[in-house]
């Protein structure tokens, strides 16, 4: 019901103020009487925010959102294709702890590494680049897709699920193929953005025909802070646990059936980690002990 009105959902992401920005993945009108492709907030307990979109943070194919809860810059990913998606971020122009932070507006940015037009060129974990961030010209895509206002930008195939912590942003790209038209195969990437010093860095990398394939949804762990990805990938679908070193490994495994796990997160007080299969939907309580885990 906090959604109804809204088409083609998928994952978001929390604001430090208790609220959920709730993304559209996609950018068309398909005979509605109303755009889609926006970012809507909803607050679980419907006090404090309004069913407007966020106009500021773009129309395009969202994905994910992460908040920096001390700027509360946003960063969003894309899921796109003709041509591949971009990681943007918005910087509202008030710094207000609350919904409204986001209804005042700001400025919509597309991230470029210089000499890097396609993530997937990369694959040694630990690899860091330099950024820039672009200015999107028109970002209500009144015209022409924002992804499509560039003639240099860094693209990349399937950019997914996004997450705030350890005062980064992570995104995921669930995989790349050259038979689509990126530059190198890969099976998953798991990036981080640290806006203390400009740099994304890869974390983790699937490595095609290994064991793993297609991360989704993203979390870190508060226990150690390696990453938990959800699968939708072939074949039979995991939640797949990640060291901070890098190395991956199985965490749960779907038994019932091939259908994606999804929407993965620890509760607030970190003692109950949620993860979703999405056909048939069931949600999942996972509890500890997680001290264990530790790396």
């Amino acid at each position: 019901m906090s959604i109804a009105g809204t088409s083609t959902n998928c994952a978001g992401g929390r604001t430090p103020w208790g609220t959920w920005l709730t993304c559209e993945e996609t950018e068309g009108f398909a005979g509605q009487t109303k755009s889609h492709g926006w970012v809507f907030e909803v607050d679980p307990v419907g006090r404090r925010t309004r069913p407007v979109p966020l106009t500021g943070l773009g129309r395009f194919s969202h994905e994910a959102v992460a908040v920096d809860p001390h700027t509360h810059t946003a960063y969003l990913t894309e899921d796109a294709s003709g041509p591949f998606g971009l990681f943007y971020r918005f910087r509202p122009r008030a710094h207000r702890g609350d919904y409204h932070c986001y209804l005042q507006g700001g400025l919509l940015e597309a991230m470029q590494v210089r000499g890097l037009e396609d993530l997937s060129l990369v694959d040694e974990p630990g690899a860091r680049f330099r950024c820039r961030w672009v200015k999107v010209p028109d970002p209500s895509a009144a015209t022409e897709s924002t992804r499509r206002q560039f003639d240099t930008i860094t693209r990349s195939q399937k950019l997914e699920g996004a997450w705030w912590a350890r005062g980064k942003a992570y995104f995921v790209a669930s995989f790349a193929r050259t038979a689509s038209g990126a530059a190198r195969d890969h099976a998953g990437q798991v990036w981080k953005y640290d806006p203390r010093t400009d740099t994304i860095e890869l974390e983790l990398i699937f490595k095609a025909g290994g064991r793993f394939d297609g991360p989704d949804n993203i979390t870190v762990s508060p226990y150690g802070g390696g990453v938990i990805l959800a699968e939708d990938g072939d074949g039979e679908q995991y939640l797949v646990g990640a060291t901070r070193r890098g190395e991956p490994f199985a965490f749960a495994r779907n038994a019932f059936n091939d259908s994606e796990m999804a929407g993965v997160t620890f509760s607030p007080d970190g003692r109950t980690l949620y993860a979703n299969r999405q056909e048939p939907g069931v949600t999942f309580a996972i509890t500890g002990p997680w001290a264990r885990l530790r790396d």
